[in-house]
């Protein structure tokens, strides 16, 4: 846990409390004063009072510029009662006044005038320290909300009890073993120095969003038995000019004085970005001096006084400022990737600990059907498998509640409400079959696990769950054309069996076209074009125009060369599945009738099935 600031001494905040308590009574008294020293005067409308005048029932008033006080004339020689009008813009009234015999004059000077006189004079500059007072209480502080230029930064200590350890991370051993020697260094400095070797300033972990970059720095902070700075990128920013700076530099004071010590800051492009790159925020002065400053405290660590070690995250390296990136600030840069199959298993026995597990619960075959999910989706998946079984009251986690937890992540919510009429069903049976057939024979694809006409999320009508059989890093040109194939299977099928077309493929035409134009622009995949990158690297894209255009400056006719060669290869693809699906018209009948009866065909009953797929006469 964070350590707490210590609470203000007890003067100031006793001079606190009896100034908000002399604000509270000044309010009351300018509330409630008329009420406190005389009966209140009753307030009648102003047209009344000129009636009452007209008929002479007013023996005299006064006439001040925001009330009008006035007396009825009494009976037996009593005093009339005193009423009192709000004014308006009328000429008239001292003449008509005079007309009646009514006495006016100036009003009669306020009641108690000289303590309401004090207590606004006095009073309200109380109400202002006092407001201070009451947020510098809030603050958390000795200062509070004077300290606009401090430091956010939460600081943690060794010796907690529910820690993070590096028996906590899994699936990045190569960036736990890079952290590692950072903790050891801490510990034991003397092993390094001894040998002449430096110790890197500052340690960048990178990777895509949900892999584990901030757990790793916690683990640090559990591991390393020194103080722990930990703040985000964008606590620093403010709307003035000058304050991230401020922080920068109190937060590496604060630092200085505990070295040894680690500073971890997250979501480093917050305030990391390229001074550059105009397109983001040019002009932004805030950001550009909060930059400058760190850039300056990260050089100023003098050897051997001050051990401070910055590890800092992001997901967008590419966006950093140069200056940040090179030797001597952050010497070092951690990949932090998406697992592989034995990560996965390591990270999800990590989150089962925490919830009770069936008999038949396979981890290892979960992590197989998981290419791509990184640690938050593998700890959310298990989270949505124990959120099921307690849903249908079941005392443990099932093989069954994880399968059905991947499908919900991947393809979205069931959505059995959503009825399909029996034409649009039997579209999407033969849609989804088609599919299944052209990627059965499709090297690269990855095995068909499932075929449904359940709706799904938002838009799915039917899915076909295609699972790899193991992980993969390349492809081939023939690989990328199969799955273009696989994609344009649907479509194909609806063209044989309905000999029209539907808007259900629009996903797969969308992927499909993506995937053709990467292979030419990218992946140099075209004869016609040659091994040339039409397409900008992340680099160009960012600092380069702004992201506006991906693609790099053609001629006309290469621009109409990248497209003839995009649609002679999604083409060619389509002739492939249509010659699949005509070769297999029976089996396609067959398995798309089987797949309207029970909606939902898998496991051994589909392998079967797509056993019996042939190849088309002109592959061979």
């Amino acid at each position: 846990m964070p350590i707490k600031n210590q609470d203000r001494p007890p003067r100031a905040r006793l001079i606190g409390n009896v100034l908000l308590l002399l604000s509270g009574i000044f309010l009351l008294v300018n509330l409630f004063l008329p009420n406190l020293f005389g009966p209140q005067i009753p307030r009648v409308p102003y047209s009344l009072f000129i009636h009452q005048v007209q008929e002479q029932q007013v023996s005299r008033a006064s006439v001040g510029q925001n009330e009008i006080r006035y007396q009825l004339k009494g009976e037996n020689d009593q005093a009339g009662q005193v009423f009192a009008t709000t004014p308006i813009f009328d000429l008239q009234l001292p003449k008509l006044l005079e007309e009646k015999g009514v006495e006016f004059g100036a009003p009669p000077p306020a009641r108690n005038g000289w303590f309401t006189s004090v207590l606004g004079w006095v009073i309200p500059p109380l109400i202002f320290v006092g407001i201070l007072q009451f947020f510098a209480g809030r603050g958390g502080g000795p200062q509070g909300a004077l300290s606009i230029g401090k430091s956010k930064a939460k600081v943690y200590v060794e010796g907690e009890s529910a820690r993070t350890t590096f028996n906590d991370v899994a699936g990045v051993e190569e960036a736990k073993t890079e952290l590692v020697e950072i903790v050891d260094f801490l510990k034991t400095p003397g092993r390094f120095t001894q040998i002449g070797a430096r110790i890197p300033k500052g340690v960048l972990l990178v990777g895509p969003p949900g892999t584990g970059k901030t757990l790793l720095a916690k683990a640090v902070a559990g591991e390393a038995g020194v103080p722990f700075f930990s703040i985000s990128g964008s606590e620093f920013v403010e709307l003035f000019v000058g304050v991230g700076s401020s922080r920068v530099r109190d937060l590496f004071e604060q630092a200085k004085k505990q070295a040894p010590c680690i500073v971890f800051i997250d979501e480093l492009d917050a305030i990391g970005k390229s001074r550059s790159s105009s397109g983001f925020y040019g002009g932004n002065d805030e950001r550009e001096q909060t930059l400058n400053q760190l850039l300056t405290e990260m050089d100023g660590f003098a050897a051997g006084q001050q051990t401070v070690i910055v590890l800092a995250a992001t997901n967008r390296p590419e966006t950093l400022d140069p200056a940040l990136l090179r030797p001597g600030r952050f010497d070092r840069q951690v990949l932090v990737d998406r697992p592989d199959l034995a990560g996965r298993e390591a990270i999800l026995k990590i989150h089962a600990q925490k919830v009770k597990l069936g008999a038949d619960v396979n981890l290892k075959a979960i992590a197989t059907r998981t290419p791509g999910f990184a640690g938050a989706d593998l700890a959310n998946l298990v989270n949505e498998a124990a959120l099921l079984a307690a849903r249908f009251r079941r005392e443990a986690v099932s093989q069954a509640d994880l399968n059905e937890a991947i499908e919900r992540v991947v393809a979205g919510l069931e959505k059995k409400s959503r009825v399909l009429n029996d034409k649009e069903k039997k579209i999407v049976a033969y849609h989804e079959v088609g599919h299944a057939l052209v990627g059965y024979l499709t090297p690269g694809s990855g095995k068909v696990e499932k075929i449904s006409i359940i709706p799904r999320g938002m838009a799915a009508l039917g899915y076909t769950l295609q699972l790899p059989t193991e992980d993969r890093f390349l492809m081939d040109e023939a690989e990328i054309r199969g799955q273009i194939a696989t994609l344009l299977g649907g479509r194909s099928a609806e063209e044989i069996v309905f000999g029209s077309i539907t808007t259900g493929a629009s996903n797969d035409l969308q992927r499909a076209t993506d995937l053709a134009e990467r292979m030419v622009t990218t992946y140099g995949m075209s004869k016609v074009l040659g091994p040339l990158a039409y397409e900008k690297g992340q680099q160009a894209m960012f600092l380069g125009d702004g992201m506006s255009n991906p693609r790099r400056s053609v001629s006309d006719r290469t621009a109409e060369a990248i497209d003839q060669e995009v649609k002679e290869i999604v083409e060619q693809a389509h002739q492939r599945a249509l010659d699949i699906l005509e070769t297999n018209r029976d089996l396609l009948e067959q398995i798309s009738v089987k797949l309207l009866e029970t909606e939902v065909i898998e496991g051994e009953t589909l392998h079967q099935l797509l056993s019996q797929v042939k190849q088309p006469a002109a592959a061979g």
